[in-house]
C-alpha cells in the first residue's frame, strides 16, 4: 500500500463536526465532541466538557 493510498485525497474544509485549521490540522467541533458523547480527557480545543490540560 502506498502513502497516498492510506489518506483521502481531499477534505472538506468545514463541516458540522470539524474543520481544517490554518495549520492543516482537524479539529473536531463542540457539537461533534457532545454527539460523540464522553471526554477523552486530551484537552480538545472546542471540549464541551470543560476539560483543560
Amino acid at each position: 500500500m502506498s502513502k497516498s493510498s492510506k489518506r483521502p485525497s481531499t477534505f472538506e474544509s468545514k463541516t458540522e463536526d470539524y474543520y481544517i485549521d490554518d495549520n492543516g490540522l482537524l479539529v473536531f467541533t463542540a457539537h461533534y465532541l457532545k454527539k460523540r458523547g464522553y471526554c477523552c480527557q486530551n484537552g480538545c480545543r472546542h471540549c464541551p466538557y470543560g476539560f483543560k490540560k
